[in-house]
């Protein structure tokens, strides 16, 4: 019989694997491509294996376990699947293998699960379309500094749209019992937040963009009228990483011959850029501008349809939802408690609506009278 502070790690590996093997069956209904959908298909079902693995430990009847497909992050995962596509989710779930290998790997329990675990982080890597170590090696440390990349970000997007258009709502609803001016208020809110965050994450992209395109063109120059100095750099590079001085010569000399390659290299290795992928300003734009709208129409949606006296109370009813999805959403990406995740998030944005509809309060009674 295992101890107590054993069964309560034990359960915890259950859920985990349940809630893992749940989601790779959602990609798997998503993905168009058989093959990919196979892939996933095994993956979920080792899973399993290891749900049953602790299982056992526990005692549990392992006919009785079933994949958890209606959890938080696989309901996630699926819709963020059914939007932006399979390619573009799998970085998410790559955080997560890593982190869970290496806590199989610190449990002397867990250590013969911990190499499948590591064969399904690589699995997803190549599904996310790396080939070869060194991309493997690059989307791997992109996972880990951008904690979901591209998902993150929408969903900071909406989560800042929601919160802010919630909070001007409730602070107007508590100056005022006019719905049309709740309502005009709202669509001024959503408008000015959404086309404010559009045209940041403009300037910014295409500010940075700029800088990192003036960086490679001054190399691709240097490359074009300094080539011996330009090879002598790539050679210290290579040297400074590990090979000897006839290795790295070679390698050098190779990248050398050709100006694009030689470009490529040295804006990654010297730059830390890569000339393909510098961001795109016009897309971080429209992505801000739609994440936003879609988080900021929430607490108005029901002002569109009713002006009864129901109307404040759906909308902080149906924010309080969407608040709760936003935080578990958040957390999923973060491998953090999804329950918890929801609770802060509501308590934030909750908080934040009552305080400014105190603060409306307040105004529209000095105003009025």
């Amino acid at each position: 019989m295992a101890a107590k502070p054993d069964r309560a790690r034990y359960r915890a590996y259950v859920r985990s694997e349940l809630e893992a093997a749940g989601t790779y069956l959602v990609l798997a209904a998503s993905e168009r491509d058989a093959e990919r959908a196979s892939r996933l298909k095994e993956m979920a079902e080792a899973e399993m294996r290891h749900a049953r693995f602790w299982a056992e430990k526990l005692g549990m009847d392992t006919t009785q376990l079933r994949p958890a497909l209606r959890s938080v992050r696989a309901s996630a995962v699926g819709l963020a699947a059914r939007l932006i596509g399979v390619r573009r989710v799998i970085p998410w779930l790559v955080r997560g293998e890593m982190e869970g290998v290496r806590e199989y790997a610190r449990d002397p329990d867990a250590r013969e699960l911990a190499h499948e675990e590591r064969g399904h982080e690589t699995t997803l890597l190549e599904l996310a379309g790396a080939q070869g170590p060194a991309q493997r090696a690059r989307l791997e440390q992109g996972v880990l500094a951008a904690g979901g990349g591209t998902i993150r970000a929408a969903v900071l997007g909406v989560n800042d749209g929601l919160v802010s258009n919630l909070s001007l709502v409730m602070g107007v609803a508590g100056g005022t019992d006019d719905p049309g001016v709740i309502l005009l208020a709202g669509v001024a809110g959503l408008m000015a937040g959404a086309f404010s965050m559009a045209a940041g994450e403009y300037v910014s992209v295409r500010s940075q963009r700029d800088v990192y395109e003036r960086l490679i063109e001054l190399e691709r120059a240097e490359i074009a009228e300094w080539p011996e100095e330009e090879e002598a750099e790539l050679r210290d590079i290579y040297r400074s990483k590990g090979l000897n001085e006839q290795e790295a010569a070679a390698v050098a000399k190779r990248l050398m011959k050709d100006p694009d390659t030689a470009l490529d290299a040295m804006a990654r290795e010297e730059l830390g850029l890569s000339p393909s992928d510098l961001g795109s300003p016009w897309g971080a734009a429209i992505s801000s501008f739609i994440a936003f709208v879609c988080g900021a129409i929430v607490p108005i949606a029901p002002y569109f349809f009713g002006n009864g006296n129901m109307t404040l109370g759906l909308s902080a009813g149906l924010s309080a939802v969407a608040l709760i999805g936003v935080g578990g959403t958040l957390a999923a990406l973060t491998s953090r408690s999804a329950v918890w995740g929801a609770t802060r998030m509501l308590l934030a944005g909750g908080g934040a609506s009552l305080v400014t509809f105190g603060i409306g309060r307040l105004v529209g009674a000095s105003i009025g009278g």
